[in-house]
């Protein structure tokens, strides 16, 4: 999971996999702010969540990425209720265009920081 003040997602050594969502927001919040706020809450507590790291443009394009042990995880977290519907949500009112991919990382790195 992220460490506290860390934007960055602080995950053990791969393989893992990642979920990678990319969006263009509709304007106006129309409630996506406090859903957002609630997935980043209840997202730790599913079984093989490893972390999140998100970033959104003043122009509405954001791009999320989050850190499962496996697929099968990544399964559980995309059928939680709360997330569906939200995702329904999404799909109705939050979003011009998104698109996920997801991911197996083999190798991962950083720096400085990180040294």
């Amino acid at each position: 999971m992220a460490t506290s003040g860390s934007r960055f997602a602080s995950c053990p050594p791969p393989p893992y996999y990642a979920v990678i969502f990319a969006s263009q927001r509709n304007p106006g919040d129309n409630g996506y702010g406090a859903a957002a706020q609630r997935m980043i809450e209840i997202a730790p507590g599913m079984p093989g969540y490893l972390g999140v790291e998100t970033a959104r443009g003043a122009d509405g394009f954001g791009i999320t990425v989050c850190y499962w042990q496996d697929e099968a995880s990544i399964r559980g977290w995309k059928a939680q209720a709360e997330h569906h519907a939200a995702q329904e949500r999404g799909k109705d009112e939050w979003y011009e265009r998104y698109e996920l991919k997801v991911a197996k990382v083999e190798r991962a790195y950083g720096g400085p920081a990180g040294r």
